[in-house]
Parts: structure tokens; sequence; C-alpha cells
């Protein structure tokens, strides 16, 4: 597989595998059959994972952390802290909390659940704002010193809370969402980035599955699904946003190739420090996704792409006002 440079010259495949539906709720049913998803995709070549302690909260670290059991070396693994979780009981109290013994104590936490001693990437999963940004990037800091963290990354962050990290600690990488349908980080964040030489590592690269094709507006959603709730995803916002996703068909149908792997290598095409985060449970979906580094576009190509996207007003907001507002969005 290829690879990529973040930040701080962190090599990783040039895709990573977000391990977030592998169990988002403390139970994880098909714990086995995720396992052995994770390990095929090392074999694959792919060597960038993605979790968070709040995940369950924990049970997705812990399965991770047993999926990589024995080839530890081979895998580069990133995690979260930055939610308000008890660290004895593994309670979700609801908003953020990112005071240095808060990080502290969460860092040991996924320490020993991913059976590790070090993490290759530790993000603050959203800014504190009861926290200044230099107290957060300071502890990580130590961490980094005391040799049980090797990066530093922030989540979700705006460009004043990545420059006042940076300015304390390196920053090896950005996640926010990106995709043809959320492009606010072109504004400002990118430039941002590539000014400091931060990499990103865009999340939901698939719309949320929305890009691949696969979602109309008579889908119907399962009352479990968390895209029922979402406003983008309401039956009139996915009828609006459907044109965008002819749009990708057609480029796709000149490539031989689907929708979901143009949307992600016209992520790739961005910029070389770029790395595309995508989930999937299915193993056919995991090789589909990397098919997309095959896929070459042209200048024609990316121009199509960019005018007609630009052409569709894309409706709906992207969650919940509720959600956006207790994550400081």
């Amino acid at each position: 597989m290829q690879t990529r440079t973040l930040g701080q010259g962190f090599t990783v495949s040039a895709l990573s595998l977000g391990c977030m539906g592998y169990g988002k709720s403390r139970e994880i049913p098909d714990r086995a059959q995720m396992i052995n998803l994770l390990r095929e995709a090392v074999d694959l070549g792919m060597d960038f994972f993605d979790t968070a302690e709040v995940y369950g909260p924990w049970t997705n670290e812990e399965m991770v952390g047993e999926a990589f059991a024995g080839i530890r070396q081979q895998v580069r693994i990133a995690t979260k802290f930055g939610w308000d979780i008890d660290q004895t009981t593994g309670e979700h109290r609801g908003g953020v909390n990112s005071k240095p013994s808060q990080i502290r104590s969460a860092v040991e936490g996924s320490l020993r659940r991913l059976r590790t001693e070090y993490i290759d990437l530790l993000y603050q999963h959203r800014v504190d704002p009861n926290v200044p940004m230099e107290d957060v990037a300071g502890v990580v800091k130590d961490l980094v010193a005391e040799g049980k963290v090797l990066h530093f990354g922030l989540s979700e962050a705006s460009a004043q809370s990545i420059r006042r990290a940076h300015a304390v600690h390196p920053v090896t990488a950005l996640q926010s969402e990106y995709s043809l349908w959320t492009r606010e980080p072109e504004a400002e964040i990118i430039p941002t980035l590539q000014e400091l030489g931060i990499g990103f590592v865009p999340f939901s690269p698939l719309g949320k599955g929305f890009l691949t094709g696969k979602i109309d507006a008579g889908t119907a959603f399962n009352s479990d699904d968390f895209r029922g709730q979402i406003p983008r995803f309401t039956a009139e916002a996915r009828q609006a946003n459907q044109a965008l996703v002819s749009l990708l068909k057609t480029i796709a149908d000149r490539h031989g190739a689907t929708p979901a792997q143009i949307a992600l290598a016209w992520l790739l095409a961005q910029k070389p420090w770029i790395v595309p985060l995508f989930g999937t449970r299915s193993l056919d979906r995991f090789q589909e996704n990397i098919g997309a580094l095959s896929v070459t576009l042209s200048d024609t190509d990316l121009k199509e792409i960019r005018d007609g996207a630009e052409a569709v007003p894309i409706q709906g907001a992207r969650y919940p006002e509720a959600m956006l507002k207790r994550s400081g969005l």
C-alpha cells in the first residue's frame, strides 16, 4: 500500500481505518469478525488505525488491543482523550474534560487497554473551552518526553487552537470532517495546516455512506442508526444532495471505478499530506475503498468534480444542533 507523511515526519499508510463502528456501544456482538477484519487489513498493507477511549467507552480500545497483540510493531495506533469519562467506572458523563489529571488518567487507561507501551498518535478529541490549549499541549509534551506518546494531534479544532497548541508542542495531525459534501476546512483549516506543516486526517470521507451511491431518498434507517438523527440525512436533504452522487457516478464510470473510490481519490488528490480515514465492517468494502489508491484523477476530472460540487448547494447540517453545541462545533 502507498504511504503518506503527516506532520513531524510521521509516515503511515495512505488510507486509515476508523474502528469506531466496531464497538461504539458497550457490546460488540461481532467482535470476533471485527478483530479478523483488522488483522486482514494489516495483511493487505494498512498500518494506520484509529480508535478512542470514548468508543464504548473503552470496549473499542480493548478490541483493538486484542486485534494487534503480537503485531504491535506493524501498526500505527491513534487514540483520543477529551470527553468527560469517569476513569473508574467508564461512565460517559457528557461534555468535555481535558484537565491535565484527566488526560493522564485517560492515557494510562488507553495504554492498558491497547496492550502497548506507547501511543503513536494521541488526539485531543474535542477542544475544552475551560482548559487553556497551552496546558493541554504541555501535558502531551510531557507524555512525549516520557515515551508514552509519539505524536500529538487535534480533532475538530479551530485554526486558532491549532496555532496555540503547535506553539507549545508540534502538532502532527488534525482530524476533522472533510469530503466533497463537507468542505468547510478549505477556507481556513487547510491553509493553516499547510503553513505549519501539519497533516490532515479527514473522517467521514464518504459522507457517512452517502457518497457511495448506496443511499437515496427512499432509504430507511434502523432505529439505532445515528444517521436518522442527522439533518443532512432527512429524505428531503438526501433527495436534494443526490446531484453530488450523480456527479461522482459520472466520473466513476469514466474510470471503471465506484463513486466511493472517486470520493476518496478526490481527497487524496487535494494534498499529499491528507490521509482519509474511512470505516467499514466489511472486507469487500475495505478492498473497494483501498482500490481508490489505484485511481488517478486528471486535472480535467478534478476541475469537473470541483465545478460540479460547487453547483450543488448541500442541504442539511452535518450534525443535530444540540450535538454541535455540546461538541463546541
